[in-house]
């Protein structure tokens, strides 16, 4: 019988030894080595792709960069040898991430909407998503959010909190189409809505507008969409875009009749209900109620702690902690325990794709040596640092964390099967429009392991480092 060939295999490893997306080559075999078995004709969801955001504090930074730095950060998300971004976000209106509080719609009462204008993301957020689009070669999808709407249609006239006045549902609906136009007009199309950021509120910490489930579906159903099938556009609307703990009684109402969901395109999350549920039973909930439908996570990042310069051993440490670290309620404080920031990223990219999540985009994709500008101080870490007063750039490992997925797992690709027999591995593969396979595995341990992957009759060793992540490529 002919003897079947190895399986063909490249390998990308991070790891808390000091790879950084490093080639790996050489591979020791061994008896115990843990059995990853493939199987590509098992197909799940259909991903739309993996990225961060552009906020203003992001765009302000590299503003304030040299030419050849701001290029460089530039080219590490979005050019080809970088990560390659597919799906980002950003925000409509200020935002905590903003250099200060506006609206688009500063005039009160201007119901027909006439002074309206995004004059204030001309010099910062537009630019940057001109060159970044200019330097992507597949192109992006972005998901616009609003945080509020401007105060004068709120019941409270206040950026924080409060809610959506009746009287101006048309009025905010047509601002979502005006929104549209005006990035239009600079090039750049918005491939989706989150209805609002974080509808639940923030304690009243920064800007945000309130709604039940109930009073979002409500205003998609009667305004939103309505307005938006009338002035033409085509356009993703996503519902809730907050935690997933709340997940199940937001798709109950969303996806409740045909004429509830008609003009939903899916839902939106975000991970801060723990630093490393991923809340599974939700997540596979959220799929079952509208298989059809997008399940995106539309923001996470490492909150409520400043970054650590140039220190990478920091983001492979138990050290980090999140705003539930102080201020969680005792019954969930056991979601809130100190964890490593690279560990936070892949545990959890890997656990909401293997429940459905069919996209995941970060938050800032860059941020300063205190974890801002935030106008509220509410520092957190990015991807990328810098230190604008010497003009340096820090990329960190959640940076390389993101290029894992990001860079090998294309948009139209899709999930498929696979099988291990150590538990304590993650991992997850995808098979991308090309026909190649890219798998991602993740040691938490402190200690190397050998894998043998097979795919059919093929098959092939692999070793992974200890506390090291990587991308396992199948041509």
């Amino acid at each position: 019988m002919e003897k079947q060939k190895p399986l063909q295999v490249t390998v990308y490893e991070t790891s808390a030894s000091g790879h950084k997306l490093k080639e790996i080559n050489e591979f020791s075999s061994s008896e115990n080595a843990t059995e990853i078995k493939l199987f590509p004709e098992r197909t799940f969801q259909t991903i739309t792709g993996f990225g961060g955001s552009f906020t203003e504090a992001s765009a302000h930074l590299l503003n304030t960069l040299g030419k050849q730095n701001r290029r460089k950060i530039l080219e590490a998300y979005f050019g080809e040898d970088g990560a390659k971004y597919s799906l980002t976000r950003t925000h409509m209106n200020s935002c905590d991430f903003s250099l200060g509080n506006y609206s688009y719609a500063p005039m009160e009462d201007d119901r027909e909407l006439k002074s309206f204008s995004i004059d204030e993301d001309r010099n910062d957020i537009v630019l940057m998503i001109q060159e970044a689009m200019a330097l992507s070669k597949d192109g992006f999808k972005i998901v616009a959010s609003p945080w509020t709407a401007p105060p004068w249609m709120k019941d409270n006239n206040d950026w924080r909190g409060g809610k959506l006045l009746p009287e101006y549902n048309e009025t905010w609906a047509l601002f979502f189409s005006k929104y549209l136009d005006a990035y239009k007009a600079e090039g750049i199309d918005i491939w989706g809505f989150t209805v609002e950021n974080e509808p639940l509120g923030n304690d009243n910490n920064w800007e945000s507008m309130h709604f039940t489930a109930q009073e979002m579906t409500d205003f998609v159903k009667d305004y939103l969409g309505p307005q938006l099938e009338r002035d033409g556009h085509n356009v993703k609307i996503l519902g809730y875009d907050q935690n997933r703990e709340h997940l199940r009684e937001w798709v109950d109402e969303m996806y409740k009749t045909p004429a509830t969901s008609k003009y939903y395109d899916g839902t939106a999350i975000h991970w801060y209900a723990s630093t490393y549920e991923v809340f599974p039973e939700a997540l596979q909930y959220a799929h079952n109620k509208a298989p059809d439908k997008h399940l995106i996570q539309t923001e996470a990042c490492v909150d409520a702690e400043v970054p650590k310069w140039q220190n990478d051993q920091w983001y492979w440490s138990k050290e980090a902690t999140d705003w539930g670290w102080d201020w969680a309620p005792e019954e969930d404080k056991h979601l809130h325990p100190k964890y490593a920031p690279v560990y936070r990223y892949a545990r959890d990219i890997i656990g909401c794709l293997n429940n459905w999540v069919d996209g995941w985009i970060d938050w800032n994709m860059v941020l300063d040596r205190q974890g801002g500008p935030n106008w509220f101080k509410n520092w957190c870490v990015a991807p990328i640092i810098v230190d604008p007063e010497n003009d340096e750039v820090y990329f960190t490992p959640i940076y390389y964390t993101m290029a894992h997925f990001s860079k090998f797992i294309r948009p139209g690709s899709k999930r498929i099967g696979l099988t291990k027999t150590d538990t304590s591995l993650l991992a997850t593969a995808c098979k991308n429009p090309d026909g190649s396979i890219a798998m991602v595995v993740f040691n938490q341990g402190q200690d190397d392991k050998n894998l043998e992957l097979s795919l059919g009759e093929q098959s092939s060793k692999v070793k992974i480092s200890a506390q090291a992540i990587q991308t396992i490529v199948i041509k």
